[in-house]
């Protein structure tokens, strides 16, 4: 059927051409907030700005950020970017959106279904496999390309209609119990459910899995269409999953890195120097500044904590950009030691003045200070203490006894 109608021209008077429903080609470039002529570098820029702000992460909106990662997918590859400038989103058809599925993309923007149009389902998807990918800190400090064997079953002829269920998967059972007929559907045993009977094959394949720089614990990379190959069903995803492997020196938080230093109380009134291995193999040495004095405690139980900008992780997607290093230092005071009297005049000098005594009255009492576990402190009982002073009184003498008569 031609648009135009009445019999007359079958291309409405349009020199020849038909006439093609106007569709939006500028959704995706509102949504990366771009002009639709934008540069590929202006796209990126305006997406990691975005991503940055609504990445769920940051207390972002999920939907948001899904939309806006499959509008990016879409406007830096330049085929997907022609067909949806050209025919919209229904353009992405067939050459996929968004990672591969036109279908998804359809449901972000429009809640299924392409521009209001009811979109077929198409064939079901196999089940996806997930195998965890063990990765060390500097392997996603640095981005590595680690080659992974998996195997796979494979269809090996054609696909026939399974004849014990037509194809549906499932067969009803008809069981009679007493007076009533109750029917039971169940799996095809013939098919085991998948109402097609096809011989299978085992295929192994190598895997280029690409660990990118900055990436983070549980990171999903997808490969699609790699797991098992089903009749009538198009075949599921092989996924990798980040796992990454403890440190021996940093802890990692997001895009920062944390190690604990310890230092002697000379380097923390004096200054410190020490070096650390970076996690790209270079070596960073760390410097106090000068008159700058470690303290154990800058508030009660919080430690004293300085930090290394640009020397934490790179950030995924942009690895130009770094997280902090974080050093918490930990002072080692001296268990014992004896200075001298000129010695201890020198230190009076240099160290702030301890505060004076004040006024003790006329007969004050010196203590003398012994070690103790603070865990102990509350636990001394009435008993020990009697025992205590029973020893110093001689005890074991019987006391005098009174009889009430």
């Amino acid at each position: 059927m031609f648009f135009g109608g009445g019999g007359g021209d079958p291309f409405g008077g349009m020199g020849g051409r038909p006439q093609r429903k106007a569709v939006d080609t500028t959704e995706l470039y509102k949504v990366l907030e771009v002009e639709k002529g934008a540069t590929k570098s202006e796209i990126k820029k305006s997406y990691y700005k975005l991503a940055r702000k609504h990445h769920p992460d940051k207390g972002g909106d999920p939907d948001t950020f899904k939309k806006m990662s499959a509008a990016y997918d879409v406007l830096q590859d330049d085929e997907k970017r022609a067909k949806y400038d050209e025919y919209g989103l229904e353009g992405l058809e067939g050459g996929g959106g968004g990672g591969g599925d036109a279908d998804d993309i359809f449901s972000m923007f429009f809640g299924g279904g392409g521009g209001g149009r009811r979109r077929s389902q198409g064939p079901r998807k196999s089940e996806d496999v997930v195998h965890p990918l063990k990765v060390s800190l500097e392997d996603l400090y640095n981005g590595k390309t680690p080659k992974l064997a998996v195997t796979r079953e494979v269809l090996d002829g054609e696909a026939k209609k399974c004849g014990g269920c037509d194809g549906r998967g499932v067969v009803i059972q008809v069981v009679r119990m007493g007076p009533m007929i109750q029917q039971i559907q169940q799996h095809c045993p013939q098919c085991s459910g998948g109402g097609y009977a096809v011989k299978t094959k085992r295929e192994r394949k190598v895997l280029e899995v690409p660990v990118e720089k900055g990436m983070k614990n549980n990171h999903k990379i997808p490969f699609r269409g790699m797991a098992d190959e089903k009749p009538n069903m198009e075949a599921g995803d092989i996924v990798f999953q980040i796992k990454e492997k403890p440190h021996s020196l940093f802890k990692r938080k997001g895009n920062d890195l944390l190690i604990k230093k310890s230092i002697n109380l000379v380097e923390a009134l004096c200054g410190f120097s020490f070096s650390v291995t970076a996690l790209d193999g270079r070596i960073l040495v760390i410097k106090s500044k000068p008159g700058e004095v470690i303290r154990p405690e800058v508030s009660e139980g919080m430690p004293h904590v300085q930090c290394v900008e640009n020397e934490g992780m790179p950030m995924h997607g942009n690895p130009f950009q770094k997280g902090r290093l974080f050093v918490v230092f930990s002072i080692k005071f001296p268990e014992s030691f004896t200075l001298k009297e000129d010695q201890l005049a020198m230190l009076r000098k240099v160290l702030p003045p301890a505060p004076a005594l004040g006024d003790v009255g006329e007969n004050p009492e010196e203590v003398d200070l012994e070690e103790v576990d603070l865990k102990s402190f509350g636990q001394k009982s009435a008993s020990e203490a009697s025992a205590y002073d029973s020893d110093e009184e001689g005890g074991g003498q019987q006391g005098v006894q009174c009889q009430q008569s």
